[in-house]
Formats: C-alpha cells, sequence, structure tokens
C-alpha cells in the first residue's frame, strides 16, 4: 500500500531511496520550518523596531553584507569536507538566534529595557542574520544533494526532499499565524533556533545510515582548492550558467514588490507587532499549503509528464498573470493572493526544477557558482526590487512602474528559461557535464 502511494506521488522509487530521500526531506523539514518563523519575525520586528519605511534599504544592507559572506564562504569550502561544513553553519546560526530570542525579551518587543538605538540596531542585525540564513543554510544544503545526485534518481528524489520542506514551512507558519499572541515572538525564535540546531544531528544520521553511497558519489571530484570568486568567474564565462541566475533570481524581484506591498499594507491595518506577525502566519499558511499541496500531488508529475523545460516556462508565464491582476485590483488581500501563488509555486515547482540544472555540473559550480547565483544573485534581485519601491515612494506611481517594470523583466526571463531547459536536456542525454 505505502509502495503504491509513493508510486503514485512520486513515480518509480523505491524503498531504498525513500529512506535516503526520507531522511534529507526532515533536514529540509527542520531547515525551512525554522527559516519561515524567523522570516516573518524578521518583518515584523524589522517594521516594528525600525520602521516599514526602511524596508527598501533593509534589503540594500543585506545585499553588501552577503557580499562578504559569500566570499568567506568559498573559503569554507576549500577549507572544510561538505558535511562538516553543515555542521559548522547551522550550530552558528542556530547558536546567533537563541541569542536573538534573548535580546528580544530586553528590546520594546518584550520589557523595553534596551535603549532606542539597541533596539533599531537590533532590528537591523535580526533582519540581515536572518537574510543570511536563508541563502547560506538553503544554498548549502542543495548544493550537499546535487553533489551526489544523478539525474534519472533526483527526478524521483528532489519532489519527496521538497515536500518536506513544504510540511516544515506549514508548521512554522502555523504557529506564527495561531501562537505569535499567546508564545509571544522570543519564544517563537526560541523555537526556530531549536530547529536550526537538530539539522546537524539530522545531517550526522543520514551519514551513518547513507555515507557510502551518497558521499562516495560526492566526493569523486578531488581539485585542488580554488580561489573565493571562482564561482563568480564561472557564472560568468559560461552561458549555462548565466541562465541558471536568470532563472534562479529574476523572480525574486517581482514577488519582493508584490511582499513589500502587502507588508506595508498589513503594518499600517493592524499596528501591533503581535497582530502582524500572525497576518504574517496567515500569508505564510496559505503559501505552504499551495506548496505542499502541489509538491504532493503536482511537482513530480508536471516534471515527468511535460518535463523539466515546460516547468521553467510556466512558471514566468503564471507570474505574469499574478502581475497583471495586482495592477488591475490592488489591495492588501489582492497582493496577500498574488504572493501566495508566486509563492506557493515557487517552491513546489520551480524551485526544484532550478536545483537539477546543478547536476551535470562541477563540484565548484555546485558549491561555489552556486553560492553566488543564491546568495549574491538572489539578494541583488530582491535588492532590485527594492531600489524599484525606492524610486517611486508614491504607492499608485509604484504600482504602475513596478508592473510595468514586473512585466518587461519576465518577457526577457522566458526565453532564457527556454534556453537553460534545453540546454540541460542536451547535457544529460550526451553523459556531458559543465566543468
Amino acid at each position: 500500500m505505502f509502495s503504491k502511494l509513493c508510486r503514485v506521488l512520486w513515480g518509480d522509487i523505491s524503498r531504498e531511496e525513500f529512506k535516503k530521500f526520507g531522511l534529507l526531506s526532515g533536514v529540509f523539514f527542520f531547515m525551512i520550518g525554522a527559516y519561515w518563523m524567523v522570516r516573518l519575525i524578521k518583518n515584523a520586528s524589522f517594521m516594528h523596531l525600525v520602521g516599514p519605511q526602511n524596508l527598501p534599504y533593509a534589503k540594500m544592507v543585506s545585499l553588501v553584507s552577503l557580499l562578504v559572506l559569500v566570499l568567506f564562504y568559498n573559503k569554507l569550502v576549500d577549507w572544510f569536507e561538505k558535511t562538516n561544513l553543515i555542521y559548522l553553519i547551522t550550530i552558528f546560526y542556530g547558536t546567533l538566534f537563541l541569542s536573538f530570542s534573548y535580546l528580544l525579551t530586553l528590546s520594546s518587543v518584550g520589557s523595553s529595557t534596551l535603549p532606542l538605538w539597541a533596539n533599531e540596531a537590533l532590528g537591523w542585525i535580526f533582519y540581515v542574520a536572518t537574510e543570511s540564513y536563508g541563502s547560506l543554510v538553503i544554498a548549502l544544503f542543495w548544493s550537499f544533494v546535487a553533489s551526489a545526485m544523478d539525474p534519472a534518481s533526483g527526478k524521483r528524489g528532489y519532489p519527496v526532499i521538497v515536500s518536506g520542506a513544504q510540511c516544515g514551512s506549514l508548521l512554522g507558519a502555523f504557529l506564527m499565524a495561531t501562537q505569535s499572541t499567546a508564545l509571544g515572538v522570543p519564544l517563537l525564535t526560541c523555537i526556530a533556533a531549536i530547529s536550526v540546531l537538530m539539522i546537524p544531528l539530522m545531517i550526522k544520521l543520514f551519514t551513518v545510515h547513507h555515507a557510502k553511497a551518497f558521499v562516495a558519489a560526492g566526493d569523486k571530484e578531488k581539485k585542488k582548492p580554488t580561489g573565493v570568486i571562482e564561482g563568480l568567474k564561472l557564472i560568468c564565462t559560461k552561458p549555462y550558467l548565466m541562465g541558471i541566475l536568470v532563472v534562479s533570481t529574476v523572480y525574486e524581484t517581482v514577488t519582493w514588490l508584490f511582499e513589500f506591498h502587502m507588508n506595508s499594507s498589513a503594518h499600517a491595518t493592524f499596528g501591533s507587532i503581535e497582530k502582524v506577525t500572525s497576518f504574517l502566519g496567515i500569508y505564510g499558511v496559505a503559501t505552504n499549503m499551495v506548496s505542499l499541496l502541489f509538491a504532493l500531488l503536482g511537482t513530480s508529475f508536471f516534471i515527468r509528464r511535460f518535463g523539466i523545460t515546460f516547468c521553467l516556462v510556466a512558471y514566468p508565464a503564471m507570474l505574469a498573470l499574478f502581475v497583471c491582476y495586482t495592477w488591475s485590483f490592488p489591495g492588501m488581500w489582492a497582493f496577500l493572493a498574488a504572493v501566495v501563488a508566486a509563492k506557493g509555486f515557487s517552491y513546489a515547482l520551480n524551485n526544484p526544477c532550478k536545483e537539477m540544472m546543478y547536476i551535470p555540473t562541477s563540484k565548484d559550480i555546485k558549491f561555489k557558482a552556486k553560492s553566488w547565483i543564491d546568495v549574491q544573485g538572489s539578494r541583488s534581485a530582491k535588492a532590485s526590487g527594492a531600489t524599484i519601491a525606492a524610486m517611486f515612494p508614491a504607492i499608485p506611481a509604484l504600482l504602475t512602474y513596478g508592473s510595468m517594470i514586473s512585466l518587461a523583466i519576465i518577457a526577457v526571463w522566458i526565453p532564457i528559461a527556454l534556453f537553460v531547459g534545453r540546454t540541460n536536456n542536451t547535457l544529460i542525454q550526451s553523459g556531458q557535464t559543465i566543468e
């Protein structure tokens, strides 16, 4: 019965494969569940401690900060074996979020014993730290998976892993939506920190039971350490990687504008940090419910039935419809619906497909080039959305010009997605690897 259900949801996946992917799904459950919690707290606490008008500038500050972090991360890739690197980085962020949990109890979110400047500093630092966690840790996880994956196994296993992530994000968002007032923001941050600290334990469990098949496959490439900007060089010299950069990041510009409208409207409507956090929790629950249902019932089916190229093109085409919808019917609930749909299908459809693009690539591309794409590329795209918002501070003007720019971006994105998907098919069929 269980085997039949697995075949219906994810195709012809063996029991042994399901055990391996199930453990990786458990890792992603804690990773993304914690991320959704701190992500929603980050926005609500920043607006409370600093002010919603500074959100565009916070995104720009995080971009500059992450440039330094990604350089350091690329050096760590040379220094540490990938499993140890996951241990190091996740323990660091788990400890960091525990510290934030304590500091939030002292800020105006809690007992308000900190001076005004300290409250604002906490808002800025928490924002940047959460942004870096969402970029570095998730990128590192996918690099770890892609380094030990073959294309056939990837088509079966990636949807399983994504399903675990959606369960975690749904639970995290549900806690934010229902327990923000009862438990308080500091305690919820503590729960997120504990979830992050579960990641190294799950990775250790995985390596104990499935190390030989996975780690051996990922360690076939033995090369001398390369420079910290090696990944950037690869992106600039490989058209395929430039295409992956576009497919992986440009949607962030469009969805950031959706989120900015939604967050600003929520802050103006609800006022208190608990109510705003609860509203954002509702948004998180809805987004991840869409993602989970599609991850279970649609992701594997669409990839197997229509192919990766179709999926890569379908997402921007769908996003163009959302832009037209919010342009015609603006409002907090309209933007909520657009963000839920855009984010939901991004997590369940676009993200698994773009991660599979890295399978026929070298270790330097999987870890170093990917880190530049996922960290700097993604944050640059969000910073572009923030720049647009800063250029048009009046909401009516931002709605008009932001929508026009978004549609122009999508018009460029679609043919690039076609190129990336077709190139990936050629690489897999020929057995070639991008070095």
